[in-house]
């Protein structure tokens, strides 16, 4: 195409100028917008968000609608007052008759069983030194030492008392369970609130003594009765540490 040399120089007084000035006063006018880009793809779904406050209950429903689920068990209340005692039955009839004892042939058996181990027992105690047969005592002892109060209390505590021998054959009975401990072992013997006034725990006079020579010797100051390992017998104060021997 031909231009004109006028056209030449308007152009080029422009390009000029324009080069001159900053570009903004030089841009151009804005041209036609083009056709819109087609929609992209969807994106992932976000993550759940925070758990809302309870709603406000609803209005109750109309009557004759259908129950609810039933609620948790309730607290166990307190008990309540007892009843009133309701009258006495009738008194039953009278059963037959028992058989006695020494008929019923079942329970003598089973009296000869247990009199059977009780006395294999009492043969394994005696054989171990520990028990003694003598008349219709058994004496026993634990083998612990403790003062009088306490062996008096061990004795009571399994149904029987210290022991107390009662004449020679009691006393020798004991005097082996001494020897076979090598301790001495207090006696159920105390002395009353008059100094050499020795007498049983039922209060009754002692009528069987084994004293060593110039014993008793403390005057009201020993309460207590001791037996040594050769049988004899000492006034001795009840706090001290003795073998506990008992009697059945």
């Amino acid at each position: 195409m031909y231009l004109r040399p006028s056209l030449w120089l308007f152009v080029a007084s422009i390009l000029v100028t324009c080069r001159a000035q900053s570009t903004d006063k030089c841009m151009g006018a804005p041209g036609i917008p083009g056709t819109p880009g087609q929609n992209g793809l969807p994106g992932r779904d976000g993550r759940d968000g925070m758990k809302g406050d309870t709603g406000v209950p609803g209005p109750i429903g109309p009557p004759g609608g259908l129950p609810g689920p039933a609620g948790r068990d309730g607290l166990t209340g307190a008990p309540g007052a007892p009843g009133v005692q309701g009258t006495q039955g009738e008194k039953g009839e009278v059963g037959p008759p028992g058989i006695p004892a020494s008929k019923d042939e079942e329970l003598q058996l089973q009296l000869a069983d247990i009199n059977y181990h009780i006395k294999k027992l009492l043969g394994v105690l005696l054989l171990d030194g520990k028990v003694q047969h003598v008349g219709d005592k058994i004496l026993a002892t634990n083998g612990k030492e403790v003062d009088f109060k306490t062996s008096k209390a061990t004795c009571e505590d399994v149904g029987g008392s210290i022991a107390t021998p009662m004449n020679e054959a009691e006393n020798r009975a004991m005097l082996t369970i001494l020897k076979q401990y090598n301790r001495y072992a207090y006696l159920g013997i105390i002395e009353g609130a008059t100094p050499g006034d020795f007498h049983y725990l039922d209060g009754h006079h002692v009528n069987y003594t084994n004293w060593r020579k110039n014993e008793p010797g403390g005057k009201g100051k020993e309460n207590c009765i001791e037996m040594y390992t050769d049988g004899t017998w000492n006034d001795k104060a009840c706090n001290q540490y003795r073998l506990t021997v008992c009697e059945f």
